[in-house]
């Protein structure tokens, strides 16, 4: 914990963190220092001047953005020196800067327009130059403007920080500009349209794709909420325009390393208003699916359930929220009757593995090991944990990675140990141990015969006993085996496919089966509950019910159809990866009369005049504490489970990627123009 300095700012006195700079300390303590190129949580460049002061004792004004506090520091950022200095510059750029501020997308976030307000520039002294570049609008995602350019590289800087370093300065003097390499359209580069330099642009010069089109920024309802398609489980901030979604963008703090979102993430909304959107409830009658109302199919699924009563196969998406999973456990025991549950996570993990994830804070991690799991940006495989690692290890932590073959996150890794994992994750544990960490006499038993330890596998050993916050993130088939390393120093964290699987283990949910063992029991009637991976009705059932938000192949085969709202229209909570708590928002309206799973689920049971309750918060705080006490286990592996599988990502969320405008980077990937 760094000791706090005293100092002065305009007059007020303030506490900061010793080797914080100026720019930071000012903004904690509610004084803006204008900027135009700083990145919180980066290094700063000092590129654009604006955020020039005076320290007392100095002779010229000094950079806040790189300048850090120090015990007694007298700083003054607006004297009439600086605002001089400052409209110079504002002034400047707005020489090389199309003056559209009218009909601009940007108009009302646009950094430079509000400080050229703030300093009452109305026009610029300086002759006025237009390069005419050609945007760079040949994909539906970004477009990019370089005449708007204002030469900050903050979207070269966040790019290169989570490892894509699509974009680059090109060219020499006022004609440079950001382009990717070989001056190449976007979707001729690696970039993987995540938007991130969306996020970070002041100007105008990079902007979602269609962004003129879907209103101005002062029109927006903004909801903060979290993206459910993958387990990164990432806060969003929803833009809504006349109960319409017209943009996503990331929730996290500016500086987290939390603040990313990935291209399904920011553009996968539409695919709420799809065209096979299921809006009402659907039975099939005289072969045909035929609409009827929630009433009606309320009263025909109760007398299903009553004629099956214990014969009845439930298979569930990991993704149902903890609201709707807890009241869908008590549905499946007291209204249904059955033992026969599974659910996705199953084809990833086994719910132990889970469960016993441990709470951690990812920005306390000074040390991150990844055992056999490897996130992946361009593959889509948990992209925001490729993006946290990445950013952790530019902003000073070290990563240690541990895989059989050479992965693109081990090419960045400070230590990349490549080899039979199981072997290696032994080796650690006798380094460990030989140096004097404490470990009980089963871990010792197991590692005594363990030899030939290389000497970079002897260095991660060395890394863990200097760290003091080591996190280990492993697959779930090596969970059991690397949570020993964990039970002498650090922590351990086993992610998952969906967002919210840490949350349906830790509710207990015995939801073990997988989808293949359900079918394979034989039973006549099978409900399920969400978008999964079965493709066609299962030989051999005679009655199909299915909950989802859209038409699917296996929709189209059930014969009775329950619309569900997707999760920008329901309220709700899950646990994420890291063991937190995390509330959703319902943003827009529901589509037609699609319903919630639980409210689904309780009209049914009413119909039956079964009682059934909503999880209360006492129940909701429990999934906090988890069963997260780490034991030692013996080290063998579990085969079943591959979280590494970018299939298996692309299978389960198929339906976003199908229906909406996210279908482009799938035919891009395929070669398809």
């Amino acid at each position: 914990m760094k000791k706090n300095v005293r100092i002065v700012i305009d007059g007020k006195e303030v506490y900061a963190p010793a080797g914080m700079v100026l720019l930071d300390a000012a903004e904690q303590a509610g004084i803006h220092i204008p900027n135009l190129c700083y990145l919180k949580g980066m290094n700063a460049i000092g590129a654009c001047r604006l955020c020039l002061v005076e320290v007392e004792g100095l002779k010229a004004p000094v950079m806040a953005c790189n300048t850090k506090v120090k015990e007694g520091m007298v700083v003054r950022t607006k004297t009439e020196k600086l605002l001089e200095l400052r409209r110079f510059v504002i002034e400047l750029i707005l020489s090389m800067h199309p003056n559209d501020c009218l009909t601009c997308t940007k108009a009302g976030i646009c950094e430079l327009q509000n400080y050229a307000y703030e300093l009452e520039i109305k026009d610029t002294p300086f002759t006025r130059k237009r390069l005419g570049y050609k945007p760079d609008d040949a994909n539906p995602y970004i477009k990019r403007q370089p005449d708007y350019c204002i030469f900050c590289s903050r979207c070269i800087r966040v790019c290169k920080e989570q490892g894509t370093a699509v974009l680059n300065f090109m060219g020499r003097g006022i004609e440079s500009k950001v382009t990717t390499s070989g001056d190449k359209p976007l979707q001729n580069s690696q970039c993987t349209f995540c938007g991130s330099c969306i996020d970070v642009c002041p100007v105008n010069a990079i902007v979602e794709a269609d962004r003129d089109q879907r209103g101005r920024e002062w029109e927006y309802n903004k909801i903060k909420s979290v993206c459910l398609f993958c387990g990164c489980s990432c806060d969003i901030l929803v833009s809504v325009k006349n109960g319409r979604i017209e943009k996503i963008n990331p929730a996290a703090n500016k500086g987290s390393i939390e603040r990313y979102i990935c291209a399904i993430g920011r553009f996968g909304f539409d695919w709420v208003y799809a065209d096979n959107r299921i809006k009402a409830p659907l039975k099939r009658i005289n072969g045909a699916l035929k609409e009827i109302q929630w009433p009606e199919a309320f009263s025909f699924l109760a007398e299903k359930l009553k004629s099956y009563r214990g014969k009845t196969g439930f298979i569930s998406t990991g993704n149902l929220m903890n609201e709707d999973m807890f009241v869908l456990k008590k549905f499946i025991k007291d209204v249904a009757g059955s033992d026969y549950f599974g659910t996705t996570l199953s084809l990833y993990s086994d719910t132990g593995c889970l469960a016993k994830s441990q709470n951690i804070e990812m920005e306390d991690a000074d040390l991150i090991i990844l055992v056999d799991f490897n996130p992946s940006q361009k593959e889509r495989l948990l992209p925001a944990l490729d993006v946290y690692f990445r950013r952790k290890l530019s902003r000073g932590a070290k990563l240690v990675t541990i895989n059989s073959l050479q992965t693109d996150i081990g090419r960045a890794s400070t230590l990349n140990l490549i080899g039979d994992p199981e072997l290696i994750v032994k080796q650690i544990l006798k380094v460990l141990i030989s140096k004097g960490q404490n470990a009980n006499k089963d871990i010792v038993s197991l590692v005594r015969n363990v030899k030939n330890i290389r000497e970079d596998i002897e260095k991660a050993a060395e890394f863990i006993i200097e760290s003091f916050n080591p996190v280990i993130f492993t697959s779930p088939k090596l969970f059991k085996l690397s949570s020993n390393i964990a039970f002498i120093k650090g922590k351990i964290v086993c992610p998952g496919i969906e967002a919210n699987c840490h949350g349906i283990a830790r509710a207990g949910i015995n939801g073990y089966k997988t989808p293949e063992e359900i079918l394979s029991e034989g039973l006549k009637c099978l409900y399920i509950i969400g978008d999964v991976p079965i493709r066609s009705r299962p030989e051999g059932v005679d009655y199909l019910i299915v909950q989802n938000s859209h038409l699917t192949d296996l929709v189209l085969e059930a014969d009775l159809v329950l619309p569900t709202r997707t999760f920008f229209e329901s309220s709700g909570s899950i646990v994420d990866w890291m063991g937190r708590i995390k509330h959703l928002h319902s943003v827009i309206n529901p589509q037609g009369q699609a319903k919630n799973h639980r409210d689904i689920f309780l009209s049914v049971a009413r119909e039956m005049t079964i009682s059934l309750n909503l999880p209360t918060s006492q129940d909701l705080k429990k999934l906090l504490n988890g069963r997260t006490k780490i034991n030692t286990n013996n080290f063998k592996k579990t085969y079943n489970f591959d979280i590494n599988s970018p299939q298996l990502i692309e299978l389960l969320s198929s339906s976003v990627i199908s229906n909406s405008k996210l279908r482009w980077l799938k035919q891009i990937k395929e070669g398809v123009k």
